[in-house]
């Protein structure tokens, strides 16, 4: 099943009303669409979004390439978050810029200035509004979605946000993600675990995992496919449907991409940070802060930040 992508419409960190009319556009293709709203502080656009009816997950895409419009940078950092299927965004001069530009990055048909959805069939204005045009969807698309043409979404709405930060100053990154979850947690309650997934790439590379729980005074867990594809991991530490169901403060996932059956495992947790490589992987949508970096640049710079706070 594709998944359902908006594209949030948002200026200086503030998020534009025509992005109410593109949740309702989208909720004509199918239910519990993802928002990405990026900014250099996209918070507070966040949450607006998180409110709208019908709307499944938010994802607040920070990113310091957002300071200044570039439509390169902003593409390529959008599409880092954006698992395939329907995107969709508005229709404005922006907005059809990025579209022709993540329908080229993510290989998918883009139509502009779409004024009808019904199912699969969607309709767009040609030969400067003489006619419309009917298309049928038999793939991934991205499209603009025309203003005052749809009912701007309601509200009442409560999705989950999750906070993905993508920045180049990784080190500045980790600080963030560390004092945001120092609000929410009391260290000395040791509640804490830190898992690894088959993007630790070798068995021995958990040690860096234990140097971490070790500073934190935390267990160290494993995914399902970790424990499945290296014997030295044993089934003891598996987090997941068929291993051990947790529920710390805070669970630290690095190289996990989410499967259902660890989600399963370690959803319920207060608060969840994923370090993943790939941006469109599945524990993001469930995660409360996300940062974009292979373990090889995370993990070090993390012991280190949390050496400093906890030391």
């Amino acid at each position: 099943m594709s998944e359902i992508i908006i594209l949030a419409d948002v200026n200086n960190n503030e998020l534009k009303e025509s992005t109410a009319e593109v949740v309702t556009a989208a909720l004509s293709l199918g239910n519990n669409p993802i928002v990405v709203v990026p900014g250099t502080s996209p918070e507070a656009a966040a949450n607006i979004a998180a409110n709208y009816e019908g709307v499944g997950s938010v994802i607040a895409l920070q990113s310091d390439c957002f300071a200044t419009y570039d439509s390169a940078a902003w593409a390529e950092a959008i599409a880092s978050v954006s698992p395939p299927g329907h995107l969709l965004t508005s229709s404005t001069s922006r907005g059809k810029e990025l579209a022709a530009r993540l329908a080229a990055s993510r290989s998918a048909t883009v139509v502009q200035d779409v004024i009808e959805i019904d199912g699969n069939t969607i309709s767009h204005p040609i030969y400067s509004g003489k006619a419309h045009e009917k298309l049928a969807l038999s793939g991934p698309s991205v499209m603009t979605i025309r203003s005052n043409v749809f009912k701007p979404a309601g509200s009442g709405g409560s999705a989950t946000i999750t906070n993905v930060n993508s920045s180049s100053d990784l080190r500045t990154t980790l600080k963030e993600m560390v004092a945001k979850a120092s609000e929410k947690l009391d260290v000395s309650e040791a509640d804490i675990i830190i898992s690894g997934g088959r993007g630790m790439g070798t068995p021995e590379n958990f040690e860096k995992l234990y140097n971490v729980a070790n500073i934190l005074g935390a267990a160290v867990g494993a995914s399902r496919a970790a424990v499945d594809t290296w014997e030295e991991i044993p089934h003891s530490m598996q987090v997941g449907q068929t291993g051990k169901t947790v529920n710390p403060s805070l669970y630290i996932a690095v190289g996990i991409s989410g499967a259902i059956q660890h989600l399963a495992g370690m959803r319920t947790s207060k608060y969840i940070v994923a370090i993943n490589k790939d941006g469109t992987a599945p524990i993001f949508r469930h995660a409360d802060y996300g940062i974009i970096a292979t373990w090889e640049e995370a993990l070090p710079l993390l012991e280190q930040e949390l050496g400093s706070l906890l030391g």
